[in-house]
Formats: structure tokens, C-alpha cells, sequence
């Protein structure tokens, strides 16, 4: 087993220059070619696993509305697997480096190639009653996710390299890796320190998913378990409600609950106080100020003609986030497009081959160059826009506007997940959503209203996905270049078998409807609104993406001169998200945050030895026994229906 305890390295001064943090991880960080990364055993393993995480993915989109990480899963999947061979033929198991190459490769083929088929494409099967043929949904799948992935390459070298966004994910699964290679008393305190909260994590995964296992169990004609019944005992398997703060007397707001999931409160404790509170500001106003007002010109207006109430309301159940998600998509979208501008000549210089030496031209020979980025980007955007013209007929003026929304919604959705581990797709698609209900020849057309959404989301996704990969290997001192070719070897993979698998989990719309598919309902609905024209929006939601405008452009602009005060300033990104997810996420995302705070107040060397191992731990451990839970429940519905 190689070494990798991390030799000591120079701080830099918080005032360094992009040039100087780039020279600075060529010289202390990155590790050349020390040892094997891109090799075919690392992508051919990476994309097997990746093919199969492609079918947990698919199942738990589409029975619960979200998926779960891949990379750390397939990076213990690959450790244990190449070791274990290893033993037994006396051969060489895979490096950490090409371990993360294959996790880059696992990750692209089992999370960014299945978001279009489990919302968009699933939409539009509710909508038309029959399924695209295969070949419609290849080439949307392909060429969304291959887009996604050359979009991302300026925004790396912004993001990672100079801002240095902590990409929670992408930390947990370097520090996991480091964690299963390293050697030497620290590095096995720490190695341990994960150990333990994996366990933890699994046994928190464990508990919130068997409800999956129980359901697939009963549908086999077997009695639930002991395990089943102390889930639903214990409350773990969703959440505790906290309906009796309902500030709508007699009135249950969907989301107000707490938590029982780990991952959030480990995404919270690398991600800090700053923003992990600045969402749970926003979410709380959203439940406690806005959904009380709101509710009260509902029923002041339910008579009147024409009105649109602002809530969304199923089985007497309030969604406050069925009207937030306005107010909060534009505040996301108009900061993150007022950051890129304030810093357009460090953005500028992704696209510029460096000048300066030795040191420069080394660098240059290992990050992925800027010209990729056109060579790749506008090719599989053409493509992209025929694609979309052939099989939908959206017009190819249509197509280009949203291959052209595609890069905004990528620079949102990966900052977004760069300072919070959270990819806000959904709400990037109802940008979409919007846009094409304005455009002449769109307007009132729901196949292109979901088609045209899907796209932008889906390539904001592996735009994210790509990055968050990216992260890890920055942090390992891993070749930029080869981990985008592993990344983008993963779409093949995950096309390969994402398609079958939808057609075997989901033969019909019958079928489709026997899962909650929250995400594809919700998809269908809103297009279903937006194309009887924007007077369908809910109440007061045009001033609200107004407001959100204005909030947008307003923080970035004081964040950028406040200097040292920068730290009391609200993050635009973590205002809009709490606007868009569930109370109960952002309450976890708070405490997570308050924990790691206090820790480093009472014992500073310890929380700093420790806090990310126990967070990626309890981050890997989830993902990890979600994943074998989706795959097991995938794997029984299957030979139930054979």
C-alpha cells in the first residue's frame, strides 16, 4: 500500500494571486506522474460500477425524487475490489490516483447521464402516455451530459483553482481516498476518525432506506423484518415532524419537520456558517413570514376570478416551495451571473495560455486547456439543437437559446453546489420553463417547455458533477487533464446503460405511476401551467422573481467591497437555496454548521484534525448503503417483473 501522508505545506496569504494559487499547488500539491492515474483498468472498472450505480440512480429519482452520490461509493467499491484481487493473483491493485480517476469515470456514467430520462423524459410520458424511442433518448442523453462536461472547463480553473469553492462531495471523497491509502499515527487517527462515522453513516442509510427494502419485500409476498420495524419505531426513516410550529393555525407545512438524514449536517459541517445559516435564514422566512401571508391572500382571493393561488396544496398539505422557488431561483440566477461578472478577468485568463516561465508551461501541460472547451462545447451544442429539432421539432432558433441557457443554468447550478454540495436542477429548470413560456413559437408548447428544460438541467448537472469530481483530484494533486478524459469516458458508459435500464424499470405510463416520481410530476405540472401562459404563474410570483433580481445584484456587489466585514454579509447562493429546498434541509445543513463552529471554538487542532474525515465518513457511509439499498430494490422489482 502506497504512503500519502500529507507532507506539511506553505499557507498561502489570503491576498494571493490566481497565478500565485495556481504555482503554489503545482509545487506543493500536484503529484506528476508518481504513479499510474488514466489507465484502462481504472476506467473500465470506473464504468461498470458506474453502469450499475446508473440503475440506483434511476430508482431512487424516481421513488424519491433525489439521487445520491456516486464517487465515494465507487471509490470503496473499487478499493475493496482491487485489493481483494490483488490478494488472491499477487497482482498490483489499483493507485489512489487512479482510483480517483476511476471514481471520475464511475461518477459521470452513474449520476449525470440519468437526470433527463428520470424528470423530463419521465414528464413527458405522464403527458404523451407512451415512451421516445431509444433513439431520441440516446442522443439527448449523450449529448446533455457531454456538454455539461466541457462547459465545465473554464469553471474549473475559477472555481476550484481561485475561489477555491470547498465542493463538499468532491472534499469528502479525496478525503476518504487518502484515508483507505495513507499510513503514519496521524493519518491512522484520521483513517479511523472515518472509519467509525462510516459506520454511523450506514447505520443512519440503513434505517432511512429499508422502508424501500420493506416495500419490495411486501410486494414479494414477505413479512417486514425486525430492522423494518425499528425504522418505523424510531421515526428514522423520514423525519420528526415539527407540525405543531405551523404558523398556519390547523395547517401542515410539507418540509417542517427535522431531519433524520446525516449527509446534510456533514454537507453543513464543511460547508460553514456563513452560508449553512444564510440558508436557514431564508428557508425560514419562507415558512414563518411568507407562507402565513401568502395563505392569507389566498383565502382573501378564492373568490375572485382568475386568481392563482400561491400554494400548491395535496391531501390539505401546504408546499411553500411550490411559490419560493420564484423568489429564490432569481436570486441564485442574477448573483451568480453579477459574480461572474465582477471577476470576468480572472474567468478570462481559463481561456489564455499563460506566459511566464517554466512553472506556467508545466502547468498548462496538465490542466485541461481552454480550447477543449470550444472544440467540445460547440459541436455537442449543435448536435444538441439537431437533436432537439429532430425528435421534438423545436425550432433551431429555440434549440440555441437553450444551449445558450445551458451555460448560465451550469454556472448556478455549479457554484451552487460548490458552496453548499447541493445541485439546484429543478429550480434551474423552471428558468427554463419560464423562458420558453414567453417565446413566440414555444409558448403553449409543453414538448418543448419539458424537452428544452430537461436539456439545461441535465447539462448544469454534469457540469456540477464534472467539478465536484475535479475537487477531489485538486486536492489529491491528480492531472486535471487525464480526470476530464476519464470523466467524459463515463457519459459513454452511462448512456450505454441508462436507457435499457428505463425501459426495464419503467415499461409503460402505468408503471411510471406506481412510483411517487415526484421530480417528473412536478415537471409536468409546472409545464402544464406555463403553457396556458405566465397569467398562471401563482400569485404575486412575478414581484417575487423582481425582488429576487434585485437581491441578486445587490450582494455580490457589497460582498465584493466589504473586505473583512465580507463574513457578516448573507451568501446570495445560500439565501436562494434555502428558498428551494425543504425547511427540514436547511435546519440540517445549520446544524452541521453550528457543530463544526463550536467544535472549533472549544478544541481548534482537533475539529481541524477531524471535522472532514467524521463528515465524509458519515457523508460516505449514507451514500454508500443508499446505493446498495436502491441496487437491491432494483434488482427485486426486477425479477418481480420477469
Amino acid at each position: 500500500m502506497n504512503s500519502t501522508e500529507p507532507t506539511p505545506i506553505p499557507t498561502l496569504p489570503e491576498n494571493a494571486s490566481p497565478e500565485e494559487k495556481d504555482l503554489h499547488w503545482l509545487k506543493y500539491v500536484y503529484r506528476g506522474d508518481s504513479e499510474k492515474q488514466l489507465t484502462v483498468r481504472a476506467v473500465v472498472t470506473g464504468g461498470l460500477i458506474g453502469m450499475a450505480m446508473t440503475l440506483a440512480h434511476l430508482y431512487t429519482s424516481l421513488q424519491l425524487g433525489w439521487g445520491f452520490g456516486v464517487a465515494i461509493t465507487a471509490c470503496v467499491i473499487s478499493y475493496v475490489v482491487w485489493n481483494g484481487f490483488a490478494k488472491l493473483t499477487g497482482g498490483t491493485p489499483l493507485s489512489m490516483l487512479e482510483n480517483n480517476c476511476m471514481q471520475s469515470t464511475a461518477s459521470a456514467a452513474g449520476y449525470s447521464t440519468g437526470t433527463t430520462v428520470s424528470s423530463a423524459f419521465a414528464a413527458l410520458l405522464l403527458v404523451q402516455g407512451v415512451h421516445q424511442p431509444w433513439y431520441v433518448l440516446v442522443p439527448m442523453v449523450f449529448f446533455t451530459a457531454v456538454l455539461g462536461v466541457f462547459i465545465a472547463i473554464p469553471m474549473k480553473k475559477q472555481m476550484i483553482n481561485h475561489e477555491q469553492l470547498p465542493f463538499p462531495s468532491g472534499l469528502a471523497a479525496a478525503e476518504t481516498l487518502r484515508s483507505l491509502y495513507s499510513a503514519g499515527t496521524e493519518a491512522i487517527a484520521k483513517a479511523r476518525a472515518l472509519i467509525l462515522s462510516l459506520a454511523a453513516g450506514g447505520i443512519i442509510g440503513l434505517l432511512r432506506g429499508w422502508e424501500l427494502i420493506a416495500k419490495a419485500q411486501t410486494s414479494a409476498g414477505q413479512k417486514p423484518g425486525i430492522i423494518d420495524w425499528l425504522a418505523k419505531n424510531f421515526h428514522l426513516v423520514h423525519e420528526w415532524s415539527l407540525e405543531k410550529l405551523s404558523p398556519i393555525a390547523g395547517k401542515k407545512l410539507s418540509g417542517l419537520a427535522v431531519d433524520s438524514s446525516g449527509m446534510l449536517i456533514a454537507a453543513g459541517m464543511m460547508v460553514g456558517l456563513r452560508v449553512s445559516l444564510s440558508i436557514l435564514l431564508s428557508a425560514a422566512v419562507s415558512y414563518f413570514v411568507l407562507a402565513p401571508w401568502l395563505y392569507s391572500l389566498d383565502v382573501a382571493n378564492s373568490a375572485v376570478a382568475g386568481y392563482v393561488p400561491s400554494f400548491k396544496v395535496r391531501d390539505d398539505e401546504f408546499y411553500p416551495v411550490s411559490w419560493s422557488l420564484w423568489l429564490g431561483t432569481s436570486i441564485m440566477v442574477f448573483s451568480s451571473l453579477i459574480a461572474l461578472g465582477l471577476q470576468w478577468k480572472t474567468l478570462a485568463r481559463a481561456f489564455q495560455k499563460r506566459s511566464g516561465g517554466a512553472e506556467s508551461d508545466a502547468l498548462d501541460r496538465v490542466e485541461v486547456p481552454g480550447r477543449w472547451f470550444w472544440l467540445g462545447a460547440i459541436p455537442s451544442g449543435i448536435a444538441l439543437i439537431i437533436t432537439m429539432w429532430l425528435s421534438f421539432q423545436i425550432n433551431p432558433l429555440l434549440g440555441l437559446v437553450a444551449v445558450i441557457l445551458s451555460f448560465a443554468i451550469s454556472l448556478v447550478c455549479s457554484r451552487a453546489t460548490g458552496e453548499t454540495d447541493t445541485t439546484p436542477t429543478g429550480a434551474m429548470g423552471k428558468v427554463t420553463q419560464l423562458t420558453f413560456a414567453l417565446l413566440p413559437g414555444a409558448a403553449g408548447n409543453t414538448t418543448a417547455n419539458l424537452m428544452s428544460a430537461g436539456a439545461t438541467s441535465a447539462v448544469g448537472l454534469s457540469s456540477a458533477d464534472l467539478l465536484t469530481d475535479l475537487k477531489s483530484g485538486y486536492l489529491l494533486g491528480a492531472n486535471p487533464r487525464r480526470q476530464f478524459i476519464a470523466q467524459l469516458s463515463g457519459v459513454f458508459f452511462g448512456t450505454i446503460a441508462v436507457i435499457p435500464f428505463w425501459y426495464l424499470m419503467v415499461p409503460d405510463k402505468a408503471a411510471l405511476e406506481k412510483f411517487p416520481a415526484i421530480a417528473a410530476k412536478t415537471w409536468k405540472a409546472v409545464a402544464d401551467l406555463l403553457t396556458q401562459g405566465v397569467h398562471m404563474l401563482p400569485a404575486k410570483a412575478l414581484p417575487a422573481i423582481v425582488v429576487g433580481a434585485f437581491i441578486g445584484i445587490l450582494l455580490p456587489v457589497l460582498e465584493k467591497f466589504a473586505g473583512k466585514k465580507r463574513a457578516f454579509i448573507p451568501s446570495a447562493m445560500g439565501l436562494g437555496l434555502g428558498l428551494v429546498m425543504p425547511f427540514q434541509n436547511a435546519l440540517s445543513f445549520a446544524i452541521g454548521a453550528v457543530i463544526a463552529w463550536v467544535w472549533s471554538r472549544t478544541n481548534a487542532k482537533q475539529a481541524e484534525n477531524y471535522n472532514v474525515p467524521i463528515a465524509s465518513g458519515l457523508i460516505a457511509g449514507e451514500a454508500l448503503i443508499g446505493g446498495f439499498i436502491a441496487i437491491t430494490c432494483t434488482i427485486i422489482a426486477l425479477y418481480l417483473k420477469a
